[in-house]
């Protein structure tokens, strides 16, 4: 697995509570009336959405996480902090997301198209005007890439943070499904698919590549490329989805076989599949990209596709929770999740007669070819895998919420994370807070992870993100020039 990712994120978090950082924006804007609907003038093909019942529960998850974005983001420029309610800088990839959840609300009735639109439109403009060149200081990007974390404010690069590829591969993603969305005939979503294009196509995607045809992680002015490419199976699909369909900047042919070609494959409490630890690597490709019946020379191979392959993950990771082999407290049929995501301190104590090592933010993750647990618990890694095994997820998101209550559920949902095996460790949180006799919980909620719940649970629902980017021609070429045939990609466009 990408170590590099969560340790670039560990120190960014140390970061935040030693260096001084902009006061998060608190901004709410008004979500009144309907959603108004598709304009008179669109008449682009839409995704059908589905009118059957549905649970009140996920209705309300996902209301709730969506409000994060629309409460959340900086209204004068569209910018989503990484985090809140700690005062925090603003993630790159989180706005992708947010641009992404835009769409949703509207489909849902929660904000206005009109609404969408202004946020929208707001967001992208700033994100093509924002400066971008070589420079140290005063940016936001360069050749197309964004800076991992900005100010909120002025959108310049955050301390020596590294210009990042798959940070910026979802920023595009969700530029995508709102070039996708807003396909009216009027000025306003004229203008968001033309600035959307701009966004798109100056991602100099071949330009990271000093190991061709592999991309690499990320780039800073004072030290050049990173020492490390993406590769095997990780977070970091979408990067050669994107750059292998990029008209203007195209990936070798040769990139996605690159990338894959290292994944492990191997049988974990009885499922056979490609082994990642963290279920992220197994979900945040798939929150953009329907993988189901399109294979790959990899999973032709295999017999499967990456949507059964992620479904296989999430249900090993299940079985291991089920065994709790090393004995953490509540872990249970219903009590699962093992991802990125915030943790009680870094700390090594005696529970129950046992060493344990705890973390605060940490790539957490169980496969055959990795083990990294200190019995926190990520409610958004059960919550984004709703579509692989829905029968599974549904009973473990319900069992969170009733078993924990308001220690875990707050103003935007489920909190990142929670540990209650730490409560036995008798020290002193480094963040977050412990609740006696129950456990220790998060009191942040964290953009990069608020994203997914919202687009896989519309996925599940109705397959809206999906059926957006099977139509759009970066996506179906990328996916084309990786290899891949069969199911929906043969009638794409």
């Amino acid at each position: 697995m990408s170590h590099v990712s969560a340790t670039r994120r560990t120190l960014s978090l140390k970061r935040l509570f030693t260096a001084a950082v902009l006061t998060a924006f608190a901004a709410t804007l008004a979500a009144s009336g309907c959603a108004s609907g598709l304009d008179a003038a669109d008449r682009r093909p839409r995704p059908r959405l589905e009118q059957r019942q549905w649970d009140p529960f996920l209705d309300e998850l996902q209301h709730r996480t969506f409000l994060f974005f629309w409460e959340r983001a900086n209204p004068a420029n569209g910018l989503v902090p990484d985090r809140w309610p700690s005062p925090s800088f603003s993630s790159i990839a989180a706005v992708g997301f947010a641009l992404a959840a835009y769409p949703v609300g509207v489909e849902r009735g929660w904000i206005t198209r009109e609404q969408a639109q202004a946020r929208v439109l707001t967001t992208l403009r700033f994100l093509r005007d924002a400066p971008q060149g070589p420079g140290a200081r005063g940016m936001t990007g360069y050749r197309g890439f964004f800076y991992h974390f900005l100010d909120m404010t002025t959108g310049e690069r955050f301390e020596n943070v590294e210009l990042s590829t798959v940070d910026t591969a979802w920023l595009i993603a969700g530029v995508l499904v709102c070039r996708e969305y807003f396909g009216g005939g009027g000025a306003v979503e004229t203008e968001i698919r033309a600035v959307a294009d701009a966004l798109t196509r100056r991602v100099e995607w071949d330009w990271p590549t000093p190991r061709p045809p592999l991309v690499t992680m990320g780039w800073t002015p004072e030290h050049g490329f990173h020492h490390l490419d993406w590769q095997g199976l990780n977070e970091s699909a979408m990067v050669y989805v994107l750059g292998l369909g990029s008209p203007t900047h195209t990936l070798a042919a040769s990139a996605w076989d690159a990338y894959t070609s290292t994944a492990p494959w191997g049988s974990y409490y009885g499922h056979e599949h490609y082994g990642f630890a963290p279920l992220f690597g197994h979900q945040y490709t798939h929150v953009f990209v329907d993988f189901r019946g399109i294979r790959d020379a990899a999973m032709r191979d295999r017999g499967i596709d990456w949507f059964e392959n992620s479904r296989r993950a999430t249900l090993a990771q299940r079985a291991y929770a089920i065994d709790n082999p090393r004995g953490y407290t509540d872990y249970s049929a219903t009590i699962w999740g093992l991802t990125p995501c915030d943790g009680p301190a870094d700390v090594t104590r005696d529970v129950n007669g046992r060493q344990v090592r705890f973390f605060t933010y940490a790539a957490r993750g169980a496969s055959f070819n990795e083990v990294r647990d200190d019995g926190t618990v990520a409610p958004w890694a059960a919550a984004t895998s709703l579509p692989f095994a829905p029968e599974v997820v549904i009973p473990a998101l319900k069992a969170m919420r009733a078993r924990y209550g308001d220690y875990l559920w707050s103003t935007y949902g489920f909190l990142d994370a929670f540990n209650p095996t730490f409560a036995a460790a008798g020290v002193p949180p480094q963040m977050g807070r412990v609740v006696p006799g129950v456990g220790w919980f998060d009191t942040d909620y964290l953009g990069i992870d608020q994203g997914p719940i919202v687009l896989m649970v519309e996925n599940h629902r109705n397959g809206l993100i999906w059926q957006l980017l099977r139509r759009n021609p970066d996506v179906v070429n990328g996916l084309r020039r990786a290899g891949f045939t069969g199911g929906w990609l043969e009638s794409a466009p």
